[in-house]
């Protein structure tokens, strides 16, 4: 389920999330969708705390003036240290707390598969110029999900949340989609094609339409190997191919110089 600032025992699920946000309602992204369908049948729990309700005034301020000077303004320690506490006392096991930031190893499948052992994750977003140093103190690690500048990283959280919560057996329907992903395999997608058979001039390939299912299941594999060669070859480096795909691979490393030169 999605929840608000729930201060009681978390359900025991295959995978929890605590996130620390100022925008809460942003999560309400995840009701749609097969993650929506995940935290209704309590595959997935979200839990979001807002460090406002940890303010110390009456204004609810969470941030102030960085010391030293400088532009911009810092997320105050105490009130994101509260929520996390909080959050640590509602996970159902021991969690696992991630402060999203650029300055930390950037996110991937591999990551995912990872991150999802810990079963119980906090997730820190932050905001404005960064949060105070020393709540690092009380993190067990730094993620990024891109080298680049968010306003906020509550997008950064959904992404991760989205990416963990589909590898969860029973959360998307046919189990072979998730395992034939683009990256979950080491390979890119290979082309997929749909009705109507020719648009514009353009066919599906024959093989396709061939009722082969063996020899459909090699071009599949061919075009993989080769679009992961054209488009992030550092993933085949990363692969230790067998005889059947370096061969399959060189037909298309021809097939395409072919095509090059006419």
């Amino acid at each position: 389920m999605l929840s608000g600032n729930l201060l009681t025992s978390a359900p025991k699920v295959p995978l929890w999330f605590g996130c620390i946000t100022l925008f809460p309602e942003l999560f309400q992204a995840l009701r749609y969708g097969v993650i929506g369908r995940a935290l209704e049948q309590q595959m997935l729990h979200v839990e979001t705390m807002n460090p406002r309700q940890f303010a110390k005034d009456n204004y609810q301020r969470v941030d102030d003036y960085p010391y030293g000077g400088g532009a911009g303004m810092v997320m105050m320690a105490e009130p994101l240290c509260d929520a996390i506490d909080a959050l640590k006392e509602s996970a159902p096991s021991t969690p696992h707390v991630i402060y999203l930031s650029p300055q930390g190893r950037v996110f991937d499948q591999v990551a995912a598969l990872e991150l999802m052992q810990k079963q119980s994750l906090i997730l820190i977003a932050g905001r404005y110029e960064g949060i105070d140093e020393r709540v690092l103190d009380t993190v067990d690690a730094e993620w990024s999900v891109g080298n680049f500048v968010l306003s906020g990283g509550e997008i950064a959280a959904l992404l991760m949340i989205d990416v963990m919560a589909r590898l969860l057996p029973g959360v998307v329907g046919d189990a072979s989609s998730v395992a034939t992903d683009s990256i979950t395999s080491g390979l890119l997608k290979y082309p997929q094609y749909t009705r109507p058979e020719v648009l514009n001039d353009r066919r599906v390939p024959s093989m396709l339409l061939s009722g082969h299912h063996q020899e459909i299941a090699k071009w599949r594999l061919k075009q993989a190997l080769g679009r992961t060669w054209l488009k992030k070859p550092e993933l085949l480096a990363k692969r230790q191919l067998t005889q059947s795909e370096t061969e399959l691979l060189a037909e298309f490393i021809s097939e395409n110089n072919a095509r090059k030169k006419d």
